[in-house]
């Protein structure tokens, strides 16, 4: 092994990776320390912790203060989400993209929305519903409350032509948020937009974002019947 081509945390992680799989550290085994490590690496020991650190926030290893650091004795392995652009899952799919802009205002949200958002009661929240279509056949409704801090009169402009899925992905930077699935059975409301039967069933993605701890926004994604979600693990 050369030295050399483990000067940054990436060629670490590879590396210890590469033991753990080869069961030259085993499940539940101490491995070395950091120091040790980044004296035999050839590397700084903060190098060493970010690749370790890494590698635990991804459930192949344990590390506990004062107690060091030992391979996962049972492994988990994360999926991998992020919240796309709607306009460029559908462009990506070989689809023609459409937007339409069903309501656009500033309303008091319903009392299960104001509790997730954290809100006072009454508060004024922006309430936005957009429907996204796939060569012309209705995609998904996009139902969503924005915090008022976030967006500003001026802005609210734009989502007459752009959604605001978009809009918040390349405007305002989220730091944590919740994510639930489900399944509805379309109800009128659904089944209007959506161009589907009453009673179809339609997935569903409930997703609150927040900076810190502002929340900037919570949103209903009903997808038509026929949506399938992938990811990664």
């Amino acid at each position: 092994m050369k030295r050399e081509t483990l000067k940054n945390w990436q060629s670490v992680r590879k590396e210890v990776l590469n033991r753990i799989h080869s069961r030259q550290w085993k499940p539940g085994e101490l491995i070395p320390n950091e120091a040790d490590l980044a004296q035999e690496f050839g590397c700084a020991r903060s190098t060493v912790n970010r690749a370790l650190q890494n590698l635990a926030d991804d459930g192949l290893l344990d590390r506990r203060r004062k107690a060091g650091t030992r391979v996962a004795m049972h492994p988990v392995r994360k999926a991998t989400m992020s919240i796309p652009v709607i306009r460029n899952e559908i462009i990506a799919r070989g689809s023609a993209y459409g937007y339409d802009l069903i309501s656009s205002e500033r309303s008091t949200p319903p009392p299960h929305v104001a509790a997730l958002m954290g809100l006072a009661p009454r508060a004024g929240v922006i309430h936005i519903v957009c429907v996204h279509s796939a060569d012309d056949t209705p995609y998904v409704i996009e139902d969503r409350w924005i915090s008022s801090d976030w967006v500003s009169p001026d802005d609210m402009v734009n989502f007459a032509n752009l959604s605001p899925n978009e809009w918040l992905v390349t405007h305002v930077p989220f730091t944590a948020g919740d994510i639930a699935f489900s399944a509805i059975s379309a109800g009128a409301f659904e089944a209007a937009l959506l161009g589907c039967e009453l009673g179809a069933a339609s997935f569903v993605i409930d997703r609150t974002t927040r900076n810190n701890e502002r929340t900037i926004t919570t949103v209903r994604l009903i997808f038509a019947p026929g949506y399938r979600i992938d990811t990664e693990i």
